[in-house]
């Protein structure tokens, strides 16, 4: 067993863009090794530089995430609604800039229109079939969202509904939902 100390683990959060919305969803779960040490975190927000709305939703550590967001409010203020140019500018600032580059977080961003996966590695991920996940239970998330696609349910139903699948398989995942909506 390693003497490292356990380090953050879970969040799963979702992005799903039908009928013109795109809604993301998080759950509320932040965990320390085995224990839960919150079950009502906020891991999905609102953010409005000039005016111009953008929601995020990040997975990681909290403090590495907030960094992370600064910067995208930055570039996003530096370039009004050029999200895609804004998270490129802000994935090559994590990888290039020492600082940021320890930073280990994942961030899902949405205009409403486009929805990019940014990670440190230098990623702006627009993800295929409109839906996308990251987190411990991303990829739980991410299938049901995909099976349910083709359904009659809203962005919003689709996403609550991947986000309880996920809750009930992942162990970091839990059913207390932060829920946003943008439309373009």
């Amino acid at each position: 067993m390693s003497n490292e100390f356990p380090g953050w683990h879970g969040t799963t959060i979702v992005a799903v863009k039908k009928g013109g919305e795109v809604v993301i969803a998080g759950d509320g779960q932040v965990s320390l090794g085995q224990t839960v040490i919150k079950g009502t975190a906020r891991k999905v927000r609102r953010i409005s530089p000039g005016g111009y709305d953008v929601l995020v939703g990040f997975a990681g550590s909290t403090a590495d995430a907030f960094a992370l967001l600064e910067r995208l409010e930055a570039k996003l203020e530096a370039t009004p609604g050029q999200l895609q140019r804004a998270s490129v500018e802000l994935a090559k600032d994590w990888r290039t800039d020492k600082y940021l580059q320890k930073l280990e977080a994942m961030l899902i961003v949405t205009d409403g229109d486009q929805i990019y996966v940014i990670t440190g590695a230098g990623d702006v991920l627009e993800p295929e079939h409109n839906c996308t996940a990251i987190g411990s239970g991303g990829n739980f998330a991410l299938a049901a969202a995909r099976g349910m696609m083709d359904s009659d349910r809203t962005a919003e139903q689709i996403a609550r509904d991947s986000m309880a699948i996920a809750a009930d398989i992942c162990v970091y995942t839990n059913g207390k939902l932060t829920v946003e909506s943008i439309s373009k």
